[in-house]
C-alpha cells in the first residue's frame, strides 16, 4: 500500500511539473494566401484570403508588442511554379511576398525589419505568413497546422493537374484542327513571330545623303536573306562637280545564339559610280564581295537596330576624265583592287510581316 501511495505522489509530481512545461512551448501558426496563377496581385476577398487575413491580424494585434521589439518575427514565404522558368518564377514569388507584408504593414502598423521573407519558384502560387507564438494546447495546434497545410497541398495539387489536363486538352484540340502538313514541320510552326519580313534603312548611307533601302526575309529562326540598295545623284558647281552612284548588296545571314540577335553573312556588291570632287572625275562599275557579322539589338516588338560590318573584295573598272567647255573628256582607263572594309551600316530594321 505504501509503495502504491509513493507511486502516486511521484506520478502527480510529475504531471505538475510537466504541464507548464508543456503550455509554454511553442508552436508555429502558418498562414495561407492564395494568388491567381501567373499573377502577382493580392486580391483580398478571392479564395478565402480575406478570412486568412483578418486570422493574421487578430494574432498580430495578440503578439504586437513582442513582434515589434524584435522578439517574434513573421515569416513570409513566396511561392510560384506556374511561369516557364525560375527567374521569372522567382521575380513574381518576390512581388507577391511585397504585397502581402504591404498589406499587414498597413493594416496592422508593423515594420519591414519585422520580416524575414523568402522566395521560392516551386509548390503552387501562394504566400505563407508563419509566427512562432506561445500556445496552451501545442498538439491541438500543431495537428491543425498539419491538417491545413497537407489540405492545401492537395487543393493545390489538384489545382495543378487540372491546369495540366486543360493544357494538354487544348493543345490536343489545336492539333487536331491543324491542317495536314508534312511531320518534319512541326518544330518550325511552334515560333511563328520569327517568321517575317523587314523593310531596313542603313542610317550612315542617308546620313551622307545617300538614300539606301533594302528588305529582310526571316525563312525561318536561324537563317535570313537580305538585300540593300543605295541611289544617289548630285551636282554643283554648274555641274563641274558630281557625286552619284548606285550599289545593290545582297546577303546571306545565318542568326545564333538563344535569342538569334548575333549572325555572321555572306555579301555580293555591284554597282556604278561617278565621282568629279576636283579637276579629274572618275566613272565606272564596282564588284565584289565578302564575309559579315552584326548584332541586331531590340528597340521594341517591330523594330530593331542592326550594326553591321563587312570585310572583303571591291574591283573597280573606271575611267578618268575631265570637263572642258561643257564636254567630257576621257584622260585614260584604271582598274583598282580593294581588300579591306567593304560595307558598314547602322540599320533601322522594321517588321512589317
Amino acid at each position: 500500500m505504501s509503495r502504491k501511495i509513493t507511486f502516486l505522489t511521484l506520478f502527480l509530481w510529475l504531471m505538475t511539473v510537466t504541464f507548464p512545461v508543456i503550455a509554454q512551448q511553442k508552436a508555429d501558426t502558418t498562414y495561407t494566401f492564395r494568388f491567381v496563377p501567373q499573377k502577382d496581385m493580392f486580391y483580398v476577398p478571392w479564395n478565402g484570403n480575406d478570412t486568412e487575413l483578418a486570422r493574421l491580424l487578430e494574432c498580430i494585434e495578440s503578439n504586437k508588442a513582442t513582434i515589434l521589439d524584435g522578439k517574434l518575427p513573421l515569416y513570409v514565404d513566396g511561392y510560384c511554379n506556374s511561369l516557364n522558368g525560375e527567374k521569372e518564377n522567382l521575380a513574381i514569388a518576390k512581388i507577391r511576398s511585397n504585397r502581402v507584408k504591404s498589406e499587414l504593414i498597413i493594416r496592422a502598423e508593423i515594420k519591414e525589419e519585422n520580416f524575414i521573407t523568402r522566395n521560392h519558384a516551386t509548390e503552387g502560387d501562394f504566400v505563407t505568413v508563419r509566427l512562432t507564438v506561445p500556445v496552451k494546447e501545442t498538439a491541438v495546434m500543431d495537428a491543425e497546422a498539419e491538417a491545413r497545410r497537407k489540405a492545401e497541398a492537395e487543393r493545390l495539387a489538384a489545382e495543378k493537374r487540372a491546369e495540366q489536363e486543360r493544357l494538354a486538352e487544348e493543345q490536343h484540340k489545336a492539333e487536331e484542327a491543324r491542317p495536314n502538313i508534312l511531320t518534319d514541320t512541326p518544330s518550325e510552326t511552334k515560333t511563328p513571330t520569327d517568321y517575317h519580313l523587314s523593310l531596313r534603312a542603313n542610317l550612315l548611307r542617308w546620313a551622307t545623303l545617300t538614300p539606301d533601302l533594302g528588305l529582310e526575309w526571316r525563312i525561318c529562326p536561324s537563317w535570313g536573306i537580305a538585300v540593300n540598295g543605295s541611289w544617289t545623284s548630285w551636282s554643283w558647281s554648274d555641274k563641274d562637280r558630281r557625286y552619284a552612284l548606285w550599289e545593290v548588296a545582297p546577303e546571306v545571314r545565318y542568326y545564333m545564339g538563344e535569342k538569334k540577335a548575333w549572325y555572321l553573312g555572306a555579301m555580293f556588291k555591284a554597282g556604278q559610280f561617278n565621282y568629279k570632287l576636283s579637276d579629274t572625275g572618275k566613272q565606272g562599275d564596282l564588284m565584289g564581295g565578302g564575309i559579315t557579322a552584326g548584332y541586331q539589338l531590340r528597340l521594341n516588338k517591330a523594330l530593331n537596330l542592326d550594326f553591321n560590318l563587312g570585310l572583303g573584295y571591291l574591283n573597280a573598272d573606271y575611267e578618268k576624265y575631265e570637263v572642258i567647255d561643257g564636254v567630257r573628256v576621257c584622260r585614260g582607263n584604271e582598274t583598282k583592287d580593294w581588300w579591306g572594309p567593304i560595307n558598314a551600316g547602322v540599320t533601322l530594321v522594321w517588321k512589317i510581316k
